[in-house]
């Protein structure tokens, strides 16, 4: 009887250790690079997985969350603009019951400085919602630093 019970425990902890797995349907990298020596851009890419998508910085209100970016204020550095995106591409998604932007495969945004000082680093994070064609994944944050060299 011991060992039948031992069998269905770990049993049960394998079957549920399987359907407890992480999505992770979206990695990002992140990098930069100098065009003069007083200016730079800041590289932060995402590859998707096949059959997800992220969504544009230009969502309007009421529609998924969009993907958005904030930059930890410095002295040696000024942002220039916003953060460029190529253009995404459009759907009509009911659950929303409007015309959304989005990006699947992979996706490069682009944010120009001015930079103060020669080098420095550039500390920020990027949020996004990824969706496939039957869910949404709750919204994710992820932190990254980037030096400019």
């Amino acid at each position: 009887m011991r060992k039948l019970t031992l069998a269905l425990a770990i049993l049960f902890v394998a079957a549920t250790g399987v359907s407890a797995q992480i999505l992770e349907p979206v990695k990002w990298q992140f990098g930069a690079k100098k065009i003069s020596s007083d200016e730079a851009v800041v590289f932060m890419k995402a590859t998707i997985d096949k059959g997800w998508h992220i969504y544009s910085q230009n969502i309007e209100e009421g529609g998924p969350i969009k993907t958005s970016f904030t930059f930890s204020p410095s002295n040696e550095y000024a942002l220039i603009g916003k953060p460029a995106e190529p253009k995404p591409k459009s759907k009509h998604e009911e659950v929303f019951g409007m015309d959304v932007s989005y990006f699947d495969k992979e996706v490069v945004f682009q944010q120009k400085i001015k930079l103060k000082k020669g080098s420095t680093t550039v500390k920020g994070a990027v949020e996004f919602m990824a969706c496939d064609a039957n869910q949404c994944l709750p919204p994710d944050e992820i932190a990254f630093t980037v030096a400019v060299k």
